[in-house]
């Protein structure tokens, strides 16, 4: 299974906020959509950095309250891994699980095509190893 099945299942929509947003706009929207990370857009649309959950606990302990005026260009991680609509769930898990982060943005040609995270991954995981069992018992049965 790859990364386009994925998207085709759960959709392509993606959280965005631009860089010129403040943290406070940013935790906001994390909380109203019960996500974990917003993707950081830059002038021309193009994905300039990701600002996650842990980004925010992080800058909390050592800004304080004061974090929540700061700008998301700030606090945002810029060097953003990304992944390609044909990456593989295994492949993605490995990455995810080796570099410690819990949301892939998915870029065709350039262009933001959609997210995906590690509850995808594994949601996906599960409904293959589901099937898997179905298809063994009903071989077995009948």
């Amino acid at each position: 299974m790859n990364v386009e099945a994925i998207l085709r299942s759960k959709g392509r929509s993606v959280a965005t906020i631009p860089s010129s947003a403040t943290v406070g706009t940013a935790v906001h929207e994390l909380k109203t959509r019960g996500i974990g990370a917003l993707v950081v857009n830059d002038d021309d649309n193009a994905v300039a950095g990701i600002l996650s959950e842990r980004d925010v606990v992080h800058a909390l302990a050592e800004h304080g309250a004061a974090l929540l005026t700061m700008k998301v260009d700030q606090l945002m991680t810029k060097r953003v891994v990304t992944c390609r609509p044909e990456d593989t769930v295994a492949e993605l898990m490995a990455r995810m699980t080796e570099r410690r982060f819990r949301h892939l943005p998915v870029l065709k040609d350039g262009a933001l095509i959609g997210i995906v995270s590690i509850g995808d991954l594994v949601k996906n995981r599960i409904e293959e190893v589901e099937f898997e069992a179905d298809s063994l018992r009903s071989f077995i049965a009948g």
